[in-house]
This record gives C-alpha cells, structure tokens and sequence, in this order.
C-alpha cells in the first residue's frame, strides 16, 4: 500500500535515511529540519512496515519564458532487504498521481549512480541535465557581501533568475544551500547531471506553443504510464488543440522524447527525431543538496 507519512511512522522514514544513505549527521539534521515534511513525503508499506519512500520537494522551473513548479524527487531509497521486488516502480507510479493532483507539470530528479540513468528510464525520465558547467563559489559570494545572506542571495538569483530552463531558488533555499555547504567548508561545485519527467503533456505543449507562436507542427506523444498522456496534438499560431489531422511537419514522440525536446536537451543532435522543432538549450540544476 502506498501513502503519505504521518507523524506516527516519520520514524521508519529517519532510520530509512541512516541505513540507505549513510550521511553526516550535520546534513542530516539540516535535511530533516528545513527540506523533510510528513506531507510529501509518500512510502509504500507491506504491512505497518516501510519499505520504500521518497520526499516531493517544491522548486520553481523557467520554462519556455515563465517560471513552472516542478516536482524534485528526493531520497528515493528501498530497505536492503526489500530491494529488487518492485516497490520503487510502485511507488513512483503512484507518485506520478500525486503530483498530477497537485497541478505540477514536470517531475525533476538526480540520480546518485550513473546506473539508476537506466532505472529511471523505464518510468518515463529521460536525462535532460548535463553535469559539470561552473557554478558560483558560494564562499566567494558569502564574502564579497560581508556574510550578509540577503544581498549574497540578490546576487545570487540575479544570475539565474533570467536563465531559461534553470532550477531556481528561493531565499529560504539559498539559506539551507549556504549552510550546507559551510559545513562542508564551501567545496566548489559543478551543475548537476539531471533527469526530468513530463507529467502534463498537453500543458508543457501549451507552454512551448506560446513561447514559439512561429512553429506549427503535430505530435503523437505516448506514455506507458500515464494514460492521459497518450496525444495527439496540432500545434499552431501558438495554439495547441487535439487533432488527429498530421501537418507538414509531424513528429512521433515517447514521453521520454518529449522531455528532451521540451527542454531543448541536444536537440541539434536529433534532427531526424524531432526535425528542429525544439531548439536546444543547456538546462540547469545545482546546489539541490545532493
């Protein structure tokens, strides 16, 4: 059974972390106090037993000229012994529908090992975020503002705020960031690499059709998870509506196709696929507590 944790199982989700994670006591106290909330926290139970779960954290998205919320993934684990039986893949189909009813478009996550690329493939993610792009040296900005956090964040969004396809930060976010990343005395970092997953089609379709009034094209988009994702659309002047009517040009696209095309992930590399509809992008994700 899946379901949301409440206070009175919050202890299985705490010992989960200490056995699958290993993580400092510093991050971990930091963790559970700013990030870690009962309600968007989903685990699935056999029995009163926990044996998988994974935290929904809030971030905001620019996209296609606005800023979407999205859905990051975060401390997805399975009990050792519990592992290899399926629940992970249970947990994140029902957790496809959580966010679905929230109103959240896309799904966002990064994978620890280069193997869980392959796992989360299978669910619809497709990798989206290049690792390695130079980020801001947070003790650097820390200092060029004399350790005042709020003139160290003005600058800090200054940089990313206008950055298309960039996840963004908050205040509150950068203050946890800052403070991580102190007790780790300020190692420089690397963008992340990154995978997302499409939750609402026709509304990421929408969004680009509005950002792009100038492409008209079809797209027959399929989603073996979530039915409602099976579409065919038309794009043009900027509208989007279902039609089973093919334009000139007419693409065929896997929900995992569709997320990096949406987000312009190597498009110019794929022109056979997505015939220069989706023009590439570099998008972004760092300091995510990872």
């Amino acid at each position: 059974m899946i379901r949301l944790i409440t206070p009175a199982t919050r202890h299985q989700i705490l010992e989960m972390w200490r056995v699958c994670f290993g993580d400092s006591q510093p991050y971990f106290d930091i963790y559970f106090r700013e990030k870690y909330r009962d309600e968007n926290t989903l685990a699935c139970f056999v029995g009163d037993k926990v044996v998988a779960s994974l935290q929904l954290l809030h971030y905001y998205f620019t996209y296609c000229g606005r800023e979407i919320s999205v859905a990051y993934i975060s401390g997805a684990c399975t009990l050792p012994e519990e592992r290899k039986k399926g629940y992970m893949g249970v947990l994140l189909k029902h957790t496809f529908r959580e966010i679905s009813k929230r109103g959240i478009p896309l799904s966002i996550l990064v994978p620890e090992e280069e193997w869980l690329l392959q796992f989360y493939d299978k669910y619809g993610y497709a990798q989206t975020f290049d690792k390695g792009a130079d980020v801001v040296l947070l003790d650097e900005l820390m200092n060029r503002h004399s350790n005042d956090l709020s003139a160290a964040y003005r600058e800090f969004d200054s940089l990313y705020r206008n950055q298309d396809m960039t996840v963004q930060k908050t205040f509150d976010d950068f203050r946890v960031v800052v403070e991580e990343a102190a007790g780790y005395d300020f190692q420089p970092k690397k963008s992340l690499a990154g995978m997302a997953r499409v939750i609402d089609a026709k509304l990421m379709v929408e969004l680009f059709a509005k950002q792009y009034p100038e492409k008209s094209f079809s797209v027959e988009i399929t989603d073996d998870i979530l039915p409602e994702n099976n579409l065919f659309l038309s794009v043009h002047n900027g509208d989007v509506s279902s039609s089973d009517v093919q334009r000139v040009t007419h693409l065929q696209l896997s929900i995992y196709d569709l997320a990096q095309g949406l987000l312009g992930y190597h498009t110019s590399n794929k022109k056979e696929l997505f015939k220069d509809v989706f023009p590439e992008h570099q998008p972004q994700m760092h300091f995510m507590m990872e």
